[in-house]
């Protein structure tokens, strides 16, 4: 038989929770833990897939912005919990519920959807490229020393839960989302992660000020035991709308007494190692993909960003889901738009995706025969054009 997929209704959403929740293999969700996510759930974002009359996979959309190169804010949908049943799978069940979301995606205005992969190998057939990395980084407390001219200035204090939920949400909405890859985040989005990190022992929230007394950033972490007398802080959001109130911040939580190492999920530009007297003591320890960013709207998307260099390309995007968006670009610095031209550079959405927030050249992408090259001389121009001042960064999980 084949796989039935319609919007979910209310009364259905416990249900579809616990699939994901057995799709990761982890408990089902609690009482009290539903309660607090039920409301942030709206009518028609969660999906199911039926098969024999059993829902036997699920994903949910919600609705968000992105930031994209030049500071445009894109409706974008936010794909979550998505899972599929163990006796189910290999039936067609996530093919039938990502093609379904996409056309809702579309209907609903996104320009682009966007989501983290559990499994890195899974979204590209449905179009979504990674389109940030994230490196986790590890700093050993004892051997941290800070550079004379790291930024210094303002000041840092611990404020409370309550004091949090009034502070960060509002703090985060007029800083939180200047880079390329950030997103909006909603007040569901704040009570679920709010819940959440309580939820942790020894959990804290530290705010900095700027020297006029206004609020700049934030880091928000908790400590987790070692074993022995070793303590990890594990921080789990650090936002700052200056370099000072990242310096200020990192300073701050390398100073708290008992703990013996700090580990967090950062930009990979982020300069730590720079404002460190021994630059090897900000460990690298790993560098994973981030934010899958598929586009929906291929015309809209490619109008929202901006584009450099100084020579535009020709590029034939090919969408085996959305053929609408089947066609050929011109791409510049003085936007993009439909051509009739023959294309120099030919690409699926997948790899678009990828390349759509400039983490990655349009030389890499081509080096992997992800991109077929008709006119080699266009990939300079190309990787000119799609490359961006900072590198893009998401670090918002949902």
């Amino acid at each position: 038989m084949g796989v039935d997929v319609r919007a979910l209704d209310p009364a259905e959403y416990r249900a579809a929770q616990d699939v994901f929740m057995a799709a990761l293999m982890r408990p089902p969700t609690t009482d009290e833990q539903w309660r607090v996510r039920e409301g942030t759930i709206r009518q028609g974002d969660v999906l199911g897939g039926f098969h024999d009359g059993t829902l036997a996979g699920t994903t949910r959309l919600f609705g968000s912005t992105l930031r994209v190169p030049g500071g445009a804010a894109v409706p974008a949908g936010a794909v979550t919990a998505v899972g599929v049943r163990a006796d189910k799978t290999r039936r067609g069940v996530l093919t039938a519920l990502m093609r379904a979301q996409l056309t809702d995606a579309k209907n609903r205005g996104h320009v682009v959807a966007m989501l983290h992969a559990s499994e890195a190998a899974i979204y590209g057939r449905f179009g979504y490229g990674a389109a940030t990395r994230a490196r986790q980084v590890r700093l050993t407390i004892a051997s941290v020393k800070w550079r004379d001219d790291m930024p210094r200035g303002g000041a840092v204090r611990l404020v409370d839960r309550a004091d949090a939920e009034k502070l960060l949400p509002e703090l985060y909405r007029r800083i939180g989302t200047a880079r390329p890859g950030m997103m909006e985040r909603s007040d569901g989005w704040w009570r679920v992660g709010f819940s959440r990190h309580e939820q942790r022992s020894l959990y804290g929230y530290a705010v900095h000020s700027d020297e006029h007394g206004d609020d700049d950033g934030y880091a928000l972490y908790h400590a987790v035991p070692l074993g022995g007398d070793d303590i990890k802080l594990q921080v789990h959001d650090l936002v700052a709308a200056t370099s000072t109130a990242a310096a200020e911040l990192w300073r701050f939580l390398t100073g708290i007494d008992l703990a013996t190492e700090i580990e967090a999920a950062r930009p990979v530009d982020e300069p730590l190692e720079w404002w460190l007297q021994d630059a090897r003591q900000c460990r690298t320890v790993d560098v994973f993909d981030d934010l899958w960013v598929r586009l929906v709207d291929v015309p809209a998307a490619l109008h929202a960003r901006t584009f450099g260099g100084s020579t535009p390309v020709v590029i034939e995007v090919r969408d085996r889901i959305l053929p609408q968006n089947d066609g050929v670009y011109r791409i510049g610095s003085d936007g993009a738009e439909r051509s009739e031209r023959s294309p120099q550079l030919v690409m699926d959405v997948e790899s678009l995706g990828a390349l759509y927030l400039g983490d990655v050249s349009v030389s890499t992408v081509a080096a992997a025969n992800r991109v077929e090259v008709r006119d080699p001389a266009a990939l300079e121009d190309a990787d000119a054009v799609f490359t961006t001042p900072r590198q893009p960064w998401c670090g918002t999980h949902f």
